[in-house]
Protein backbone atom coordinates (compact mmCIF):
# COMPACT_ATOMS: atom_id res chain seq x y z
CA UNK A 1 0.00 0.00 0.00
CA UNK A 2 1.71 3.00 -1.28
CA UNK A 3 -1.27 5.94 -0.78
CA UNK A 4 -3.89 6.04 2.23
CA UNK A 5 -6.82 8.18 2.06
CA UNK A 6 -8.17 9.61 4.96
CA UNK A 7 -10.65 12.09 3.28
CA UNK A 8 -14.35 11.90 4.07
CA UNK A 9 -16.98 9.87 1.84
CA UNK A 10 -18.03 13.15 -1.19
CA UNK A 11 -14.61 14.44 -1.09
CA UNK A 12 -14.52 13.73 -4.64
CA UNK A 13 -13.09 10.35 -4.05
CA UNK A 14 -13.86 8.78 -7.03
CA UNK A 15 -12.10 11.03 -9.22
CA UNK A 16 -9.08 10.46 -6.58
CA UNK A 17 -9.30 6.99 -7.40
CA UNK A 18 -9.37 7.59 -11.08
CA UNK A 19 -6.17 9.82 -10.19
CA UNK A 20 -4.69 7.54 -8.69
CA UNK A 21 -4.59 4.87 -10.94
CA UNK A 22 -3.96 7.04 -13.90
CA UNK A 23 -0.86 7.96 -12.15
CA UNK A 24 0.37 4.18 -11.06
CA UNK A 25 -0.93 3.53 -7.57
CA UNK A 26 -3.63 1.20 -8.84
CA UNK A 27 -5.67 -0.47 -8.17
CA UNK A 28 -7.33 1.42 -5.95
CA UNK A 29 -9.68 0.26 -2.83
CA UNK A 30 -12.64 2.44 -2.91
CA UNK A 31 -16.06 1.90 -1.65
CA UNK A 32 -17.28 0.24 -4.83
CA UNK A 33 -14.92 -2.70 -4.37
CA UNK A 34 -17.05 -3.20 -1.13
CA UNK A 35 -20.18 -2.78 -3.05
CA UNK A 36 -19.54 -4.87 -5.39
CA UNK A 37 -19.09 -7.51 -3.28
CA UNK A 38 -20.81 -7.52 -0.34
CA UNK A 39 -20.80 -11.36 0.81
CA UNK A 40 -16.97 -11.39 0.00
CA UNK A 41 -16.28 -8.04 1.38
CA UNK A 42 -18.04 -7.76 4.61
CA UNK A 43 -16.46 -10.10 7.24
CA UNK A 44 -13.10 -8.45 6.35
CA UNK A 45 -14.64 -4.93 7.39
CA UNK A 46 -16.76 -6.60 10.35
CA UNK A 47 -13.45 -8.07 11.58
CA UNK A 48 -12.00 -4.36 11.03
CA UNK A 49 -14.65 -3.10 13.50
CA UNK A 50 -13.74 -5.79 15.59
CA UNK A 51 -10.32 -5.03 16.23
CA UNK A 52 -9.19 -8.19 14.07
CA UNK A 53 -8.51 -6.64 10.35
CA UNK A 54 -6.49 -8.56 8.33
CA UNK A 55 -5.46 -5.87 5.59
CA UNK A 56 -3.89 -7.97 3.18
CA UNK A 57 -6.79 -10.05 3.13
CA UNK A 58 -9.34 -6.67 2.60
CA UNK A 59 -7.15 -4.75 -0.12
CA UNK A 60 -5.64 -8.03 -2.04
CA UNK A 61 -3.67 -6.18 -4.39
CA UNK A 62 -4.35 -2.46 -4.15
CA UNK A 63 -1.93 0.19 -4.08
CA UNK A 64 -4.18 2.70 -3.07
CA UNK A 65 -6.99 2.94 -1.02
CA UNK A 66 -9.78 6.20 -0.84
CA UNK A 67 -13.41 6.44 0.32
CA UNK A 68 -14.99 4.81 3.15
CA UNK A 69 -14.11 2.41 4.98
CA UNK A 70 -10.79 2.24 4.81
CA UNK A 71 -10.24 6.25 5.77
CA UNK A 72 -12.28 5.57 8.89
CA UNK A 73 -8.82 3.40 9.72
CA UNK A 74 -6.52 5.55 8.46
CA UNK A 75 -4.73 5.39 12.17
CA UNK A 76 -4.24 1.94 11.80
CA UNK A 77 -3.26 1.46 8.01
CA UNK A 78 -0.52 4.38 8.63
CA UNK A 79 1.05 2.52 11.66
CA UNK A 80 0.63 -1.05 9.20
CA UNK A 81 2.08 0.52 6.27
CA UNK A 82 4.47 2.88 7.47
CA UNK A 83 5.81 3.37 4.33
CA UNK A 84 2.46 5.06 2.51
CA UNK A 85 1.67 8.58 2.38
CA UNK A 86 -1.52 10.10 3.27
CA UNK A 87 -4.15 11.88 1.07
CA UNK A 88 -6.29 14.28 3.30
CA UNK A 89 -9.01 15.25 0.21
CA UNK A 90 -10.86 18.25 1.52
CA UNK A 91 -14.00 20.15 0.28
CA UNK A 92 -16.04 23.51 0.48
CA UNK A 93 -18.14 22.88 3.83
CA UNK A 94 -21.69 23.86 2.25
CA UNK A 95 -21.13 21.79 -1.01
CA UNK A 96 -19.74 19.29 1.31
CA UNK A 97 -22.80 19.14 2.93
CA UNK A 98 -25.08 19.50 0.48
CA UNK A 99 -23.90 16.31 -1.25
CA UNK A 100 -23.73 14.42 2.32
CA UNK A 101 -27.43 15.34 2.38
CA UNK A 102 -28.22 13.72 -1.12
CA UNK A 103 -26.30 10.86 -0.87
CA UNK A 104 -24.56 9.05 2.09
CA UNK A 105 -26.32 10.97 4.95
CA UNK A 106 -29.36 10.33 3.26
CA UNK A 107 -29.21 6.37 3.43
CA UNK A 108 -29.30 6.72 7.10
CA UNK A 109 -31.27 9.98 8.70
CA UNK A 110 -34.14 11.85 7.27
CA UNK A 111 -37.07 11.43 5.68
CA UNK A 112 -36.47 10.91 2.01
CA UNK A 113 -36.98 8.03 -0.26
CA UNK A 114 -34.03 7.15 -0.25
CA UNK A 115 -33.47 6.11 3.20
CA UNK A 116 -36.78 4.50 2.81
CA UNK A 117 -35.61 2.28 0.07
CA UNK A 118 -32.35 1.52 1.50
CA UNK A 119 -34.84 0.60 4.76
CA UNK A 120 -37.10 -1.64 2.68
CA UNK A 121 -34.01 -3.43 1.19
CA UNK A 122 -32.33 -4.00 4.29
CA UNK A 123 -35.30 -6.06 5.24
CA UNK A 124 -35.42 -8.15 2.39
CA UNK A 125 -31.39 -8.47 1.84
CA UNK A 126 -29.27 -9.48 4.99
CA UNK A 127 -26.01 -8.54 3.16
CA UNK A 128 -27.77 -4.84 2.88
CA UNK A 129 -28.62 -5.33 6.58
CA UNK A 130 -25.23 -6.30 7.18
CA UNK A 131 -23.91 -3.44 5.59
CA UNK A 132 -26.42 -0.82 6.74
CA UNK A 133 -25.31 -2.09 10.77
CA UNK A 134 -21.90 -1.76 9.99
CA UNK A 135 -21.37 1.42 8.15
CA UNK A 136 -23.72 2.99 11.04
CA UNK A 137 -21.47 1.01 13.18
CA UNK A 138 -18.50 2.80 12.14
CA UNK A 139 -19.97 6.24 11.34
CA UNK A 140 -23.02 7.55 13.00
CA UNK A 141 -23.36 5.53 16.23
CA UNK A 142 -22.83 7.56 19.63
CA UNK A 143 -20.77 5.45 21.21
CA UNK A 144 -18.59 3.93 17.82
CA UNK A 145 -19.03 6.47 15.10
CA UNK A 146 -16.25 8.80 13.99
CA UNK A 147 -19.26 10.76 12.48
CA UNK A 148 -21.72 11.28 15.27
CA UNK A 149 -22.92 14.55 16.69
CA UNK A 150 -25.60 16.59 15.68
CA UNK A 151 -25.68 16.02 11.87
CA UNK A 152 -29.29 17.21 11.71
CA UNK A 153 -28.15 20.95 11.38
CA UNK A 154 -25.97 22.14 8.49
CA UNK A 155 -23.86 23.53 11.11
CA UNK A 156 -23.83 20.95 12.94
CA UNK A 157 -22.71 18.63 10.02
CA UNK A 158 -20.29 20.78 8.77
CA UNK A 159 -18.80 20.75 12.25
CA UNK A 160 -18.45 17.07 11.98
CA UNK A 161 -16.37 17.44 9.06
CA UNK A 162 -14.14 20.06 10.07
CA UNK A 163 -13.23 17.86 13.39
CA UNK A 164 -12.72 14.93 11.08
CA UNK A 165 -10.42 16.83 8.89
CA UNK A 166 -8.40 18.45 11.83
CA UNK A 167 -8.10 15.13 13.96
CA UNK A 168 -6.08 13.62 10.43
CA UNK A 169 -4.06 16.71 10.40
CA UNK A 170 -2.86 16.57 14.05
CA UNK A 171 -2.51 12.82 13.85
CA UNK A 172 -0.44 12.06 10.63
CA UNK A 173 3.20 13.51 10.46
CA UNK A 174 3.32 16.68 8.29
CA UNK A 175 5.99 14.86 5.87
CA UNK A 176 3.85 11.76 5.41
CA UNK A 177 0.45 14.02 4.91
CA UNK A 178 -0.74 15.59 1.78
CA UNK A 179 -4.06 18.34 2.38
CA UNK A 180 -5.57 18.52 -0.90
CA UNK A 181 -8.85 20.13 -2.76
CA UNK A 182 -9.37 18.41 -5.83
CA UNK A 183 -9.73 22.14 -7.78
CA UNK A 184 -5.85 22.72 -7.01
CA UNK A 185 -5.58 19.96 -9.89
CA UNK A 186 -2.80 17.99 -10.39
CA UNK A 187 0.19 19.46 -9.68
CA UNK A 188 0.14 19.58 -5.71
CA UNK A 189 -0.49 15.30 -5.60
CA UNK A 190 1.85 15.00 -8.03
CA UNK A 191 4.45 16.75 -6.39
CA UNK A 192 3.40 14.72 -2.73
CA UNK A 193 3.64 11.47 -4.70
CA UNK A 194 6.78 12.14 -6.57
CA UNK A 195 5.47 11.68 -10.26
CA UNK A 196 5.25 13.44 -13.54
CA UNK A 197 2.35 15.50 -14.04
CA UNK A 198 -0.22 14.73 -16.79
CA UNK A 199 -0.53 17.02 -19.49
CA UNK A 200 -4.50 16.10 -19.39
CA UNK A 201 -6.67 17.73 -16.94
CA UNK A 202 -7.40 16.12 -13.67
CA UNK A 203 -10.70 14.53 -14.08
CA UNK A 204 -14.06 15.91 -12.56
CA UNK A 205 -16.26 13.11 -11.90
CA UNK A 206 -19.63 14.22 -9.98
CA UNK A 207 -21.24 11.16 -8.68
CA UNK A 208 -24.40 12.28 -7.06
CA UNK A 209 -26.42 11.36 -9.37
CA UNK A 210 -24.59 8.03 -10.05
CA UNK A 211 -24.98 7.35 -6.21
CA UNK A 212 -28.85 8.32 -6.20
CA UNK A 213 -29.13 5.24 -9.05
CA UNK A 214 -27.51 3.31 -7.41
CA UNK A 215 -28.66 2.97 -4.28
CA UNK A 216 -32.54 3.39 -4.83
CA UNK A 217 -32.27 1.22 -8.17
CA UNK A 218 -30.31 -1.40 -6.38
CA UNK A 219 -33.22 -1.25 -3.33
CA UNK A 220 -35.91 -1.02 -6.12
CA UNK A 221 -34.86 -4.29 -7.86
CA UNK A 222 -34.78 -6.31 -4.44
CA UNK A 223 -38.01 -5.33 -3.55
CA UNK A 224 -39.62 -5.96 -7.16
CA UNK A 225 -37.64 -9.62 -7.25
CA UNK A 226 -39.49 -9.98 -3.71
CA UNK A 227 -42.93 -9.02 -4.52
CA UNK A 228 -42.75 -10.77 -8.14
CA UNK A 229 -41.68 -14.03 -6.28
CA UNK A 230 -44.50 -13.36 -3.50
CA UNK A 231 -47.69 -16.09 -3.35
CA UNK A 232 -50.24 -14.49 -4.94
CA UNK A 233 -53.83 -14.53 -3.72
CA UNK A 234 -56.63 -15.91 -5.34
CA UNK A 235 -59.14 -12.87 -4.64
CA UNK A 236 -58.57 -9.37 -4.45
CA UNK A 237 -59.23 -6.73 -1.66
CA UNK A 238 -62.01 -7.75 0.99
CA UNK A 239 -62.90 -10.63 -0.94
CA UNK A 240 -63.51 -9.16 -4.25
CA UNK A 241 -62.84 -11.14 -7.88
CA UNK A 242 -59.73 -10.84 -9.22
CA UNK A 243 -59.84 -8.93 -12.70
Amino acid sequence: MKVIGAGLMRTATTTQTIALEQLGFGRCYHMRDLLADLEGGLPGWERAAEGTADWEQIFGDAHSTVDWPSARYYRELMDHYPEAKILLSVRDSEAWVRSMRETVWGMFHGDSVLHHVSEARAALDPLWQRFIALMFRMSWDDSTGVLAGDTYSDAGLAAVMNRWNDEVKETVPADRLLVWNPSEGWEPLCDFLGVDTPQEPLPHVNDTQSFREGIIGGALGVVNGWWDERERPTSGLHGAALS
